[in-house]
């Protein structure tokens, strides 16, 4: 039995991963913010019969972070995959940025994939065995206005993915970033509704000329295209492949 910690899991693209890597047998140590996460580690757990757990670390406490490993290998015995999916965001001219929503981004998009990293990275080590996911974004690789905080820290995603990947190179570790453009979860629905509302436009105008604009394919990334990505990187057909940045986005970092 393989074991998979996901970062973000509760909802959204990192509840779709889990979902996908409980479906091939993993254990789940799943992590979010959800008040109820513990209830959604559990009926995923019963959905495809194999073991989880939840764990309420607040990603912007390293203390919490390496608490949380240490945790989940004492319960589960080892973290084979280790999954660093969560993030948010937030937009606004520089001008105006609040030092606390940077910060937090910073902490969240960014230093918390240093923390989980660097706390599984021993284990992996000994073991000579290891897979680190980070989902980064299309904005990991090109940049939007106003998103200053959220795009430094997913090119940083991107330059840490790059030196990680060398240094686990001979000790069987890869690291690898997935780079989704727009992806359709509960949080962009409210997003497209809200936009339609201050736009005065109908919802499939918010989609088209906004939502994938970028997008060469005007479709929405989904979930579980990103969840059997992240369990193919994990496996043995990907040994080879490690220190890619790579986009999931329609086209959008073609142009």
């Amino acid at each position: 039995m393989k074991v998979a910690l996901i970062t973000g899991s509760t909802s959204g693209i990192g509840l779709g991963i889990a979902k996908e890597f409980a479906r091939e047998g993993y254990a789940i140590a799943f992590n979010g913010l959800e008040a109820n996460g513990a209830e959604i580690a559990d009926q995923v757990g019963k959905e495809f019969g194999v073991k989880t757990r939840f764990f309420g670390a607040n990603l912007q406490d390293p203390n919490q972070i390496i608490g949380m490993v240490e945790e989940a290998e004492g319960l589960f015995g080892t973290i084979d995959i280790l999954v660093n999916n969560a993030g948010i965001q937030f937009v606004s001219p520089i001008e105006d940025f609040p030092i606390e929503k940077w910060n937090a981004i910073m902490d969240i998009n960014l230093n918390s994939v240093f923390h989980a990293s660097k706390s599984v990275w021993k284990g992996m080590k000994n073991r000579r065995f290891g897979r680190i996911i980070n989902i980064a974004s299309a904005h990991g690789l090109v940049a939007s206005p106003f998103k200053s905080a959220y795009v430094t820290a997913k090119h940083g995603v991107v330059g840490m993915t790059k030196t990680l990947a060398l240094e686990g190179a001979a000790f069987g570790i890869t690291v690898n970033a997935i780079c989704p453009g727009y992806v359709k979860t509960p949080l962009v629905e409210k997003q497209i509704k809200e936009q339609a509302l201050a736009h005065g436009i109908p919802e499939d105008e918010v989609i088209s000329k906004i939502m994938l604009e970028k997008h060469a394919v005007k479709e929405f990334v989904t979930v579980e295209a990103l969840g059997k990505l992240a369990v193919f990187l994990a496996s043995e057909s990907g040994s080879l492949i490690t220190g890619i940045a790579l986009p999931v986005d329609g086209g959008w970092t073609a142009q």
